[in-house]
């Protein structure tokens, strides 16, 4: 084995035994053992968030967000990345609707002209509120449409 080099351009040393994964080794295992898990885990929450979408007209935001919150996002990220999420579900489900003939463009269209001015406001607001706040606010929006839904004769 003399003159044998390792990993890195080291010496290898017989006497040293069978190699030990070392702390850097064990992290990149478990990031990849994660990673494999998101890969699964998050396209079924997805098709979830797209049938509740879909069915309540809801746009997914309301599920997307608080299943992004639970795997531990901040709120900005969840928040931000709820909206990709729900562009793509969105484009989906109109496809879906329009061909049901369930689609009035004019007034989809002239919401939607308020809401990019909306989104603008509120995407600057949410990065001045924590992710502790986050969830309280949203919590409470979430009960009252709740109890404006159950309670709506």
């Amino acid at each position: 084995m003399a003159g044998a080099v390792g990993c890195h351009g080291r010496p290898l040393c017989a006497a040293a035994g069978p190699a030990t994964p070392n702390r850097t080794t064990l992290l990149a295992q478990q990031e990849e053992e994660t990673m494999n898990s998101t890969m699964i885990t998050i396209p079924a929450l997805g098709i979830l968030v797209g049938i509740g979408a879909a069915f309540s007209g809801l746009g997914g935001g309301f599920l997307m967000v608080p299943l992004l919150l639970f795997l531990g996002y901040e709120a900005q990220k969840a928040v931000g990345t709820s909206f990709l999420a729900i562009l793509v579900i969105s484009i989906s489900a109109l496809v879906v609707h329009n061909k049901l003939a369930n689609v009035d463009y004019r007034t989809g269209i002239m919401l939607g002209i308020g809401g990019i001015i909306g989104a603008q406001i509120g995407a600057r607001l949410v990065e001045h509120v924590s992710t502790a706040n986050f969830k309280k606010i949203f919590a409470v929006i979430l009960l009252g449409l709740a109890a404006y839904l159950f309670l709506k004769k």
